[in-house]
């Protein structure tokens, strides 16, 4: 009930809000560096990064610093890590699922999403992203023979510095909705796993704009990632043409 008031009576302030951090906020580059590549020498691990600006890596200078390159560093001691990076600011869940229904097929074993933050500014209603989610999933296991699909929480919104008040308690409160259904849709398929990241969005954390993760933020994301990968692979699923 909170949400539907919310959404009728601040709707005027709610669009002008949004419309001004659009204006002012610094527009970050995606960072430099290779979007694909091999890193490690153990036994062999396809892993795609799917998603927005966050998976993209922006608020970093390069992709070394950003989620791809620091979740290949980590993995890298564990697996001989074949890697691809497909993601892109302001993409939404419905243009992600477009974008791999394009994509000619190729065989993942683990894929880590960030989708959401967009889909909650531009008004997604949570069911449909849901249904899209599910869109998603159905491609990665279908066409991309993914045996592992992490997908990352939507970040704590009403944590986020570029944010004002009401807006940032409004998409907060939002993001918190979506994270809810995401869940619970993780728990109806054995081949996900639903991930919060507790990262603090605050200082060197954040990149500059106050919207997207730092490095720092990034490492906290990429390890906890990678430790998840680890734990609920055996490595003899990757042991490939060595039997």
């Amino acid at each position: 009930m909170k949400y539907h008031l919310a959404t009728i009576g601040l709707a005027p302030l709610l669009i002008a809000q949004g419309l001004y951090v659009r204006r002012v906020t610094p527009k970050l580059p995606d960072p430099s560096g290779k979007r694909s590549g091999i890193y490690g020498s153990r036994p062999p691990l396809n892993l795609l990064i799917l998603g927005d600006s966050a998976a993209a890596g922006v608020g970093v200078s390069t992709q070394s610093q950003a989620l791809s390159g620091q979740l290949v560093t980590a993995l890298g001691s564990y697996f001989q890590v074949s890697w691809k990076l497909i993601a892109q600011t302001g993409s939404t869940a419905k243009e992600i699922v477009a974008k791999l229904e394009m994509a000619s097929p190729e065989t993942f074993d683990v894929v880590v999403t960030s989708i959401g933050v967009n889909d909650v500014s531009h008004g997604t209603r949570s069911k449909k992203w849901i249904d899209q989610q599910g869109q998603i999933v159905d491609l990665l296991q279908s066409k991309f023979h993914s045996q592992l699909i992490v997908l990352s929480s939507v970040p704590p919104m009403h944590l986020f510095p570029a944010l004002p008040q009401p807006l940032r308690w409004y998409l907060g409160l939002r993001a918190k909705r979506f994270n809810s259904a995401l869940k619970e849709f993780s728990e109806g398929c054995n081949r996900c796993e639903f991930v919060t990241i507790n990262i603090p969005l605050e200082g060197a954390h954040m990149a500059a704009d106050g919207f997207h993760p730092g490095a720092l933020a990034y490492s906290i994301w990429a390890n906890h990632v990678a430790g998840i990968i680890r734990s609920r692979l055996s490595v003899t699923v990757f042991l490939k043409g060595q039997n």
